[in-house]
């Protein structure tokens, strides 16, 4: 490890203490910990016309195109910092970043892998059900309490149009009769 000239500023040389070079480290895309980068151009990867012709790809690149979960965005920086009071050897920082990135990393994939099968399933169950109870009971339900209901639509119009029109029509003849003048003293 090196320090620089301003205390705030901390580089690490792997060289030393990795075997290969720092081209190597370059080659291999980053870190061992971190998953490989997503090829940029995976349209020229040579597939089926049956996978080309499927929708799935779109829902495997693009996997929170609303950004719902953008809260989850969490690195090593975020949790564990250091101030410059209290801090430890630069291997301990460097393999508890490794570590960290290790264990969110695969303690998700595995969580995931347990419980993202039985999830979906409940949640496509669920939608389902209430797809169905919506399209089967609620929406012809509402339609029948309409279409029944009509003749109260039309005899609340008539009792408004009787009472309540003539009424508010005088109201407003007797008042429309004022005026209000503004003067300045």
């Amino acid at each position: 490890m090196m320090r620089g000239e301003d205390s705030d500023e901390v580089e690490i040389d792997l060289s030393g203490s990795e075997p290969g070079t720092e081209e190597d480290f370059e080659e291999r895309g980053g870190p061992l910990w971190r998953a490989p980068e997503a090829l940029e151009d995976e349209d020229n990867i040579h597939t089926s016309n049956l996978v080309e012709i499927s929708d799935t790809r779109p829902l495997i690149n693009a996997r929170d195109p609303r950004g719902i979960n953008e809260c989850l965005q969490v690195s090593f920086e975020d949790v564990i910092a250091e101030p410059l009071s209290a801090r430890s050897t630069d291997k301990v920082w460097f393999w508890s970043n490794a570590l960290f990135e290790v264990c969110r990393v695969w303690v998700y994939r595995v969580v995931s892998l347990l419980l993202a099968l039985p999830m979906a399933f409940l949640s496509g169950l669920l939608f389902a059900l209430l797809s169905c109870f919506h399209i089967w009971m609620v929406q012809p339900c509402t339609r029948y309490t309409l279409i029944l209901s009509y003749w109260l639509q039309c005899l609340w119009a008539v009792l408004l149009e009787l009472l309540c029109r003539p009424l508010f029509t005088s109201a407003g003849r007797c008042c429309g009769a004022f005026s209000v003048h503004l003067a300045d003293e």
